[in-house]
């Protein structure tokens, strides 16, 4: 599979790396692939060239970037996986959007009606390494477009999460909180980036 992921933060190049080492064929998106530190990425283009072919654009940017990026994409039929969380400028509250999501602006700016959220809800070093003894950590996606989500549901699987459908897209605002609630147990209450959410069947 064709993977853009734009941006190369933790998470994107976390997510990138685990794909390709899954036999997928991925391409960086950046602001500028000249820089040095992009060097070992593998291929780095311009977000624009990264998702020429892709079947599947992965949005992996601080929120604050979005909107300057992804408004300019012309992303065709691919399926667009928002892994971004709509915080404020502390990082650590999300952004009021008077009901609205981060994923829905996404899909306006895009015009896209195959974006799909996932890959929020939890930190890039559970994304290196979903393992643990009790349990298999849970990846929630949301989105109308059930064919895109059977796709991002695979993906989740390769690197080692249950994927579960949380509903249409219009879930994803409910997905961006369990992402602040993430966050706040991991980094203001204590508990560290080693946690993970899961979905227990009796």
């Amino acid at each position: 599979m064709q993977i853009a992921v734009i941006g190369a933060g933790r998470v994107g190049c976390t997510l990138g790396g685990r794909w390709r080492d899954a036999g997928h064929h991925v391409t960086y998106g950046v602001r500028d692939p000249q820089v040095d530190r992009h060097r070992d990425l593998g291929p780095v283009a311009s977000p624009a060239e990264a998702i020429e072919a892709a079947d599947v654009i992965v949005i992996a940017l601080p929120w604050a970037a979005v909107e300057d990026v992804v408004s300019g994409l012309d992303v065709g039929d691919a399926i667009v996986v928002d892994a971004t969380n709509p915080l404020a400028s502390n990082a650590r509250d999300l952004e009021a959007h008077a009901g609205s999501s981060g994923a829905s602006l996404i899909a306006g700016w895009t015009g896209s009606t195959r974006v799909v959220k996932a890959f929020n809800t939890t930190g890039s070093a559970n994304m290196a390494d979903p393992t643990y003894r009790e349990a298999t950590p849970v990846m929630l996606l949301a989105g109308d477009d059930e064919e895109a989500k059977g796709t991002v549901s695979e993906l989740a699987s390769q690197l080692g999460f249950e994927p579960v459908d949380a509903g249409p897209l219009s879930a994803a605002g409910d997905l961006e909180h369990v992402a602040a609630l993430w966050i706040r147990l991991a980094y203001r209450l204590g508990h560290g980036p080693d946690i993970a959410f899961a979905l227990l069947h009796r």
